[in-house]
């Protein structure tokens, strides 16, 4: 019985000394750090010349990325960045120019959006009658 104890205790003294003390309070990990700071928001838009993105081959392709700086290869990232932002992240409520006259020339362009913005899946495609109409409606996102 001696030995039992003996034995008991040193296991008890081996796994205290390996594990540390066990006092039913759990050992909290250290603080994670956070994923992001920012929510993402990286896009890829394209132009092309037809009525829908399924029958059109992209003629350009830019990536925009707003956060935490506009950057990418959209020739005015800053300026579309705000644009997106100021209409909340939806492409059919961009503020385009006023006062443009375009010609009622039909040439159909279509351009497409697709991505992430401010952390949630964006898939968006547009027709306009032609290269001026977009560029009125949709201010300097498009104008690539």
């Amino acid at each position: 019985m001696r030995n039992t104890a003996r034995w008991t205790a040193a296991l008890g003294l081996t796994a205290a000394a390996v594990c540390g003390p066990l006092t039913g309070a759990a050992v909290a990990a250290p603080d994670a750090a956070p994923a992001a700071l920012y929510a993402p928001s990286a896009l890829v838009l394209t132009i092309g010349h037809g009525e829908n993105a399924a029958t059109v081959t992209p003629e350009r392709a830019v990536t925009l990325t707003c956060a935490p700086t506009a950057s990418g290869t959209h020739p005015a990232a800053a300026d579309a960045c705000a644009e997106v932002r100021g209409a909340d992240g939806d492409f059919n409520a961009l503020k385009g120019r006023q006062g443009v006259w375009c010609t009622q020339l039909y040439d159909p362009v279509v351009v497409t959006v697709e991505g992430v913005w401010q952390g949630k899946r964006v898939s968006y495609e547009r027709s306009f009658g032609n290269t001026c109409v977009k560029d009125a409606a949709a201010g300097s996102v498009f104008a690539f």
